[in-house]
Formats: C-alpha cells, structure tokens, sequence
C-alpha cells in the first residue's frame, strides 16, 4: 500500500523524542517523512531538514508556513507528527486539521482543557483523526490486559493500582544544563503540572486503556521536593471510579533507583493481572484461589498478537510498542481515504484520550492546592456548555 505522506514540526538536532517518532514511523514501513518545520530557529530547522533528506522547498521555518505550503500542494502530508514542547501543541494541532491534515501528537494536547476540548470539536468537525502518542498503550502485553478485563476474566473490576517512577529529577538538573529539564520544569512551556504531566498522565491513560473505567473523582497531593523547581515532582492521587472501583496512581521523578519503572495492577472478584515495563513481554495472571501464572507474548491473545512482529523468547520494547500506536493510526488513515472508518480491532488514544489526560492533570492540581480534597472529574461528554 502506499505510504502515508508524513510531516513533522519540532524535533530537530539535539531533540529526544523527535527522532523517537520518526523511527515508529518508519518501523512498520507505513509512513515517508515528506516535508518538516524541524525547529523554531530557521537555521537550525533548515540544517535539521538537510540530516533528513528532505526537499529544501519543503523545510519550512515555521509550523504556520508548513501547514498553508503543504495544504496547497497536490501531493502535500496527509498527516503531521506534532513533537514540541507542550504549550505549543494546541495551536499547531488546530492549524493542520483545519486544513484537511490528519494529527499525530505527542502527548499532552495541550495545556489546558478548554483549548483542548476545542481540538476535539475540529477535529470531529473536520472528519479528520487526531491522535495522542500515549506509547505505552501498543505492548502486545497491554493488550492483552485490555483483553481480559473487557472479558471478564476479572470479573467486576474492584482496585487498579498504577506506578511511574523516575529519578532524573531528583537533583536540579533544569540548573545544570540539561536541555529536557530546562523546558519540562518550565511552567510557560509544560503547562502548570510537573511530574503529575509529564508521566503521570501515562500512568493515568494506560489504567484508562486496560480497564476501561470511567473516572468520576480525584483527591491528589503534589509536593516538590527539589528547592526552586515551580512545578511538583511527586505526585499521589487517589481515584474513584463509576461503578465503585477505586484507584491509586503514584508519579515521582525523584525516586533515586528507577530510571522509567512504570507498573499496573489490576484486581477483580475473580482474578488480578500485574504488568511491569521493565518486563514487558510478560503479563502475570492470578484467578482467585489458583497459583499466579506468567502469560508469555509467544503465548498471548490475538489482540496482543496483532501488534507482535517477531517470534516468541525475542524482547519487544519501548520502540516497537511506540510504532504500533504509529501503525494502527496508520489503518485509520488509510481507511478515512475512502470515508470509512477505522477497521476492527483498532486502538489508539485519540483527542478525546488527550483531553481527558488534561482534565486529570487540571483536576489533580486543584484538589492538591485545596489541600488534598475530593474533585469531581469532568469529561468532554458531560461537560457543561461553555
């Protein structure tokens, strides 16, 4: 089939998450980087198009430039990978899709709901896909969890209990020259929210995705323990759940000893499932009253399965899991061609998953700030007007 025409505005030389996304792009062969604004600076941006190969006529100094050049074009991007700091997500998402153009973001959509629930609308109002690169959904392993609570396996879902530990910020490393210090710690550039946004929204999203449980309350403590840093970088939140399942989520980039240890139990009246990323392929499984069993990805379902490349006892890891969140955007995509919608079996955080980790990033800082209170959690269906 042929290759989804990708552009890309951020992540030019000396960026981390950048050459991230092109590599899941080009992973499963389903994409060709066409055309970029590759930094703010246009020296940089045009010598960052030059490391890719890409047109000079198609390296643009700008993300407005790009999205107006490449609209107009007959052969311009169906789709654009949005990877800049955080409080420039919303308004570079916005000018692609309403220019026809397909959105793939890194996380968040943006930095406050309201701009965010306005990319929802455009893009429904568009037809056109926007989507959150919430990586960690696309482990075979993940899947599978998915699986088995949407099953009942389970049975009625009770306690998930999600982990994502750091330790890169436990000294001041925005002061000694780090570069993805500098901007994470930066209220003007990651939005108000520290740790409890930058990974606890991941840890938020994959409980989301594995349970399919519906938030409806939030009551969060956020300290800062590193002197002069303006946002937290430790995050505890308690959640409830419609239904009466209950959560906790605990998010620290100063836990001196984990260097990405992100980790989900789930418990049901019939079972419990336990996943770590630093043993991704496994997934462990404990029916009530039987002795705990390791689901292997050799051995999983068809829905892990489906985005399982290479044969069992070969590890699947964080780049791989990456671009199978790449590749079943890639599916709707081509599907949307036509006017149809993705094909069956598909799964990728969209806008909505995107506002909805706001909203939770919103919800935990004024619980935390009123010290330590039950929020109630809105969501863009039940949002009041306005």
């Amino acid at each position: 089939m042929d290759r989804i025409r990708l552009g890309m505005v951020g992540g030019g030389r000396g960026a981390f998450i950048g050459p991230v996304h092109r590599i899941a792009a080009r992973l499963d062969d389903h994409y060709e980087l066409v055309a970029a604004a590759l930094s703010s600076d246009p020296v940089l941006a045009a010598a960052s198009a030059s490391d890719l190969n890409i047109d000079p006529a198609r390296a643009y100094a700008s993300y407005e430039a790009m999205a107006e050049g490449e609209a107009a074009r007959a052969d311009g991007i169906e789709a654009v990978s949005v990877v800049t700091p955080n409080n420039t997500h919303a308004a570079i998402a916005k000018a692609f899709l309403t220019r026809g153009i397909h959105v793939i973001c890194d996380k968040p959509l943006s930095t406050d709901s309201q701009s965010a629930a306005e990319i929802v609308r455009i893009a429904r109002d568009a037809g056109k896909i926007c989507a959150l690169t919430y990586n960690y959904t696309g482990y075979p392993m993940i899947r599978q969890a998915r699986e088995m609570c949407a099953s009942g396996s389970l049975g009625r879902l009770r306690l998930v209990q999600v982990e994502y530990l750091q330790d890169w910020l436990t000294q001041r490393a925005e002061a000694a020259g780090s570069k993805q210090a500098e901007w994470r710690t930066d209220p003007a550039r990651s939005g108000r929210g520290g740790s409890i946004a930058d990974i606890g929204t991941h840890a938020f999203n994959l409980l989301r995705f594995i349970t399919g449980l519906e938030s409806e309350a939030i009551l969060a403590e956020l300290s800062t323990f590193v002197e002069g840093r303006p946002v937290d970088d430790n995050a505890q939140v308690l959640l409830r759940f419609k239904g009466g399942a209950r959560g906790s989520l605990w998010a620290s980039q100063v836990a001196p000893g984990n260097e990405n240890d992100l980790s989900v139990r789930v418990f049901g009246d019939k079972g419990g499932l336990e996943w770590r990323h630093l043993e991704p392929n496994y997934l462990w499984y404990t029916p009530l009253g039987e002795p705990r069993q390791r689901i292997a990805r050799g051995a999983a379902s068809a829905a892990a399965a489906h985005v399982t490349r290479i044969p069992a006892g070969h590890p699947e890891g964080y780049l791989e899991a990456f671009a199978a969140v790449y590749s079943e955007i890639a599916a709707a995509i081509r599907s949307s061609r036509n006017g149809n919608p993705a094909p069956a079996g598909i799964a990728f955080p969209t806008a909505l998953d995107g506002l909805e980790g706001v909203q939770f990033v919103e919800a935990a800082i004024g619980s935390s700030e009123a010290g330590g209170v039950w929020r109630d959690f809105l969501t863009f269906n039940n949002r009041p007007a306005g």
